[in-house]
């Protein structure tokens, strides 16, 4: 379908609203899900915020790698176990999470960004002890998981200075030099807090938070943290939405203006929440 130029240019009018509320603003997409995995949705996703960076909004991209660290630890006949949702890592394979993560993967989307025309700049949490963390003391039998004590936030507001995207691999380290690795979610939540960033928009494979799990127009469009518990209650957050929708809920209690959880497998999703009255997905407000 051709779209005509006069559309074109009421899609640009209708956006300035966005443009002008969102200007030097910071904020910060946690990426992950299938948007990550599929080709044509992980160039969506980088030109969506390559478009953001270059209207002067200031994206932070933090990102996990999960299917690439199991399929990398399989090609070595390990098998990946996981307690919670958390991976169980020891120290051959907090090794391999840290290849992957700090470098196939970040790297990849640094070079995907800059093809797009954008300018950008991979890190780590060990970067500038950006993310400092210790063992995760509720469960020490997952070997190097991190629960993170501090973000220092220095490192990644020099990058946005200097007018880069900053590409977050989430490995955190404690002061004896130990890598653990954090959750991307739990890690996002916390930076987006420490930038008092404007909006946290976290990706993933569901259209956002459903009333009824088998029933996509049961959407439920805003919440308010203060209605969480309940929805736990009623198990219409559960399993492994309870974590994503708790580091919402971090991160507004933290300062966050408002959270997102959206639906990644849908081409453009970012711009569709960001730039549209409609928006897509759930908004989390305090």
């Amino acid at each position: 379908m051709e779209i005509k130029n006069a559309d074109k240019a009421q899609v640009l009018v209708e956006a300035l609203p966005y443009l002008q509320k969102y200007y030097n603003k910071v904020v910060v997409v946690k990426y992950g899900g299938n948007a990550m995995v599929n080709p044509q949705l992980k160039e969506a996703v980088m030109s969506d915020i390559v478009l953001l960076s270059l209207v002067g909004i200031k994206v932070v991209l933090v990102h996990g790698g999960g299917p690439e660290i199991t399929q990398t630890l399989s090609s070595m006949g390990k098998e990946s176990k996981f307690v919670g949702g958390l991976r169980c890592t020891d120290e051959e394979t907090i090794k391999v999470v840290q290849m992957v993560l700090c470098g196939k993967t970040n790297k990849d989307l640094v070079r995907l960004l800059q093809q797009n025309n954008g300018r950008a700049i991979g890190m780590c949490g060990v970067d500038g002890r950006m993310i400092q963390a210790k063992k995760l003391e509720s469960d020490p039998d997952l070997g190097y998981v991190g629960e993170i004590t501090k973000i220092d936030p220095a490192p990644i507001l020099d990058v946005l200075e200097k007018g880069y995207i900053p590409v977050i691999a989430t490995i955190g380290c404690d002061e004896e030099g130990n890598v653990y690795n954090i959750n991307a979610d739990l890690a996002a939540a916390r930076i987006a807090a420490q930038l008092k960033a404007e909006n946290l928009i976290s990706m993933t494979d569901v259209a956002g938070l459903l009333r009824d799990k088998e029933d996509p127009s049961s959407l439920i469009s805003v919440v308010k943290v203060s209605e969480v518990p309940a929805l736990i209650q009623q198990e219409i957050v559960s399993g492994g939405m309870i974590p994503k929708v708790n580091c919402c809920v971090e991160a507004v209690r933290r300062g966050v203006k408002r959270a997102f959880i959206i639906d990644g497998r849908v081409a453009h999703s970012i711009l569709i929440e960001m730039m549209t009255d409609e928006g897509m997905g759930t908004m989390f407000l305090g």
